[in-house]
């Protein structure tokens, strides 16, 4: 279906698109740092995606790449906690809405860290996701994402490097009151 892109009309569908796509990446970066596998999924098309997820690999549906991230991203530690915690950080969105308003590609820069508490290290990765959405049932999905790393930095943990939750505005490490 072709819409006029010069009526109000369609300029106002195609803001909307990019806010609701806009989410959806969010929704998909918190999911891999909630280690929610469940979340993870439902970013993506039912039957189809494409996902490429860099180190951990490239997969040709979503059900195998959300099952590599269980495996991956949900990995305990001796102590049964988790054995790494991460913090993504998308960025630079570039976003193109197809004149059909249910199909789009996008750009994306990802800033990530990743805090080994096993290993005992840190890493810094910087690097592009390209995209493609459609909208499922009503709803805007990832029909395929691949990533580039552009460079990354490792860096062992000293020993008195604290990792946890605490507050950051005592000199004591005490834990914040809930």
């Amino acid at each position: 279906m072709q819409h006029d892109s010069g009526t109000l009309a369609h300029r106002v569908a195609v803001l909307e698109a990019t806010i609701a796509i806009t989410a959806l990446k969010y929704r998909y970066w918190r999911a891999c740092d909630a280690k929610d596998v469940a979340g993870f999924r439902g970013c993506f098309i039912r039957h189809g995606a494409t996902v490429g997820l860099g180190a951990i690999g490239e997969f040709e549906d979503a059900d195998d790449a959300a099952a590599a991230f269980d495996e991956k991203a949900r990995l305990l530690g001796p102590d049964g906690s988790f054995a790494g915690q991460d913090m993504h950080h998308g960025m630079h969105p570039v976003i193109a809405v197809a004149d059909d308003l249910v199909s789009a590609t996008g750009s994306w820069t990802l800033k990530m860290r990743h805090v080994d508490l096993v290993g005992r290290f840190e890493s810094v990765l910087t690097g592009e996701y390209d995209d493609r959405y459609v909208v499922e049932q009503g709803e805007w999905r990832i029909a395929g994402s691949s990533f580039r790393t552009l460079w990354t930095m490792r860096r062992p943990l000293s020993a008195e490097t604290e990792v946890g939750v605490f507050s950051i505005f005592s000199p004591t490490g005490e834990r914040p009151v809930d």
